[in-house]
This record gives structure tokens, C-alpha cells and sequence, in this order.
């Protein structure tokens, strides 16, 4: 990493950790989707991230990202490019400014995708990999919350075609990393006006949520 780059990693880490327990219309999500490099889902790295915002509710679209981690390159609503060419920059250099550029983007927010654990498994490997990093921030699977707040719907293994047929949201292009975020981030609006409803009214409670629905499956 550039020294430029640590300056950013190190302000990263000293950013307050995001208040749990505030109500989610006063909190701020970061949808995240994914896509690889290659053709093989499974054990193909990771290609690129899309991020977006909800915001006390709202999603943000001056809160939108995506980064080539492949290539190194970063699109945002949010920032304007870093300073310096890239092409002054090696590889893994490229790599690193576009994971800092995430991770900038995210702070310390709790993170949601759907099925989590494809992202979160690529995303942190690729932060230990090229900045060092161990990411600690809490994911939310919005396929295991959702799952427990509509049963009438389906269950947590339920392709999320069955929930955007169900709430007729419409996909742009479904598994590109940016129009499936933007999707995923209009269930999470369906599923926190659900959960603060049925008295669910914080990330924390979703976290709880979702931790209680595994283990009400797994003992099953």
C-alpha cells in the first residue's frame, strides 16, 4: 500500500462503530451486492462490489458505489476519484485504493445482502488479502430476516425471485451487482417497515432476529 493508503486505512479504523440500537428510520444500511471474476460462481474471486445506502428509511442514491476490485477501479455518487492516476499505481496497489474506496464508503454501517455469506466470504477475504484488514462489521442476511418476518412467503432458502415476484419489485438486470443491489435494498425497506411493526426496531433486532430463525431451522 501507498502511504496515502494506510493514511485512509488508519482513519478508517478509528471511526466509532455504528449505534446498534437506534430505530432503523434514524439508522444507516449499506446494501451490498457482488460479482466475480470468471465464470465460476463457487470458487471465482471476487470481480467487483455495488454498494448503496438506505438512510433513516430512504435509499440514497448520492449514496451509490462500485468498485472493480479486479481491475482496481471505483465508481461513486458519493466521492470524487482519489488524487494521482492509477495507472501510476501497481496492481495490487489498484486493488487496495478500490477496497479503500468500500470501505470509506461503508464506515462502520451494517452491512445487508441477500444470502450474506457469498458476499461477506469474498468481500473479507479480498480486505485480509490486499489491505490486512479483518472485518468485523455486522452482516445482515435479509434471506434468513425475512424468512422469519413473511413464513407465509417462503423460507430463508427461497430464491429472491419468489420475493420480488411477491412485492412486485422490478429487476433492471438481474445478477449485476448495481441492479441487484438497488433490489435488494427495496426488500430491506419492505422488511424494516415489517419488522418495526412487529416490534423489531433497531439493526439489532434484526441481527437477533436472524440469529434466532438459524437456530429454530437448525434444531428443527
Amino acid at each position: 500500500m501507498t502511504t496515502h493508503q494506510r493514511q485512509l486505512l488508519a482513519a478508517w479504523r478509528q471511526l466509532p462503530a455504528a449505534a446498534m440500537n437506534r430505530s432503523h428510520y434514524r439508522s444507516r444500511y449499506v446494501v451490498v451486492d457482488v460479482e466475480v471474476a470468471g465464470a465460476d460462481w463457487q470458487t471465482d474471486p471476487l470481480g467487483a462490489i455495488a454498494a448503496l445506502a438506505v438512510a433513516d428509511g430512504q435509499i440514497d442514491f448520492q449514496q451509490a458505489l462500485r468498485v472493480d476490485v479486479a481491475n482496481g477501479h471505483a465508481a461513486s455518487e458519493a466521492t470524487a476519484p482519489p488524487p494521482g492516476s492509477p495507472a501510476l499505481l501497481s496492481i495490487g496497489e489498484q486493488r487496495a485504493e478500490a477496497l479503500l474506496a468500500f470501505l470509506g464508503f461503508v464506515g462502520k454501517a451494517p452491512l445487508v445482502a441477500y444470502h450474506a455469506s457469498f458476499a461477506a466470504r469474498r468481500i473479507e477475504r479480498a480486505m485480509a488479502e490486499s489491505l490486512g484488514v479483518e472485518l468485523r462489521l455486522p452482516w445482515i442476511d435479509l434471506a434468513w430476516v425475512m424468512a422469519s418476518l413473511f413464513r407465509e412467503i417462503g423460507d430463508a432458502q427461497a430464491p429472491m425471485d419468489r420475493w420480488l415476484a411477491h412485492f412486485d419489485v422490478e429487476s433492471i438486470e438481474r445478477h449485476n451487482a448495481v441492479s441487484d443491489a438497488y433490489v435488494t435494498a427495496q426488500l430491506l425497506q419492505v422488511t424494516i417497515a415489517r419488522a418495526a411493526r412487529d416490534g423489531f426496531e433497531t439493526p439489532t433486532s434484526l441481527l437477533e432476529l436472524e440469529k434466532a430463525h438459524r437456530h429454530l431451522y437448525q434444531s428443527a
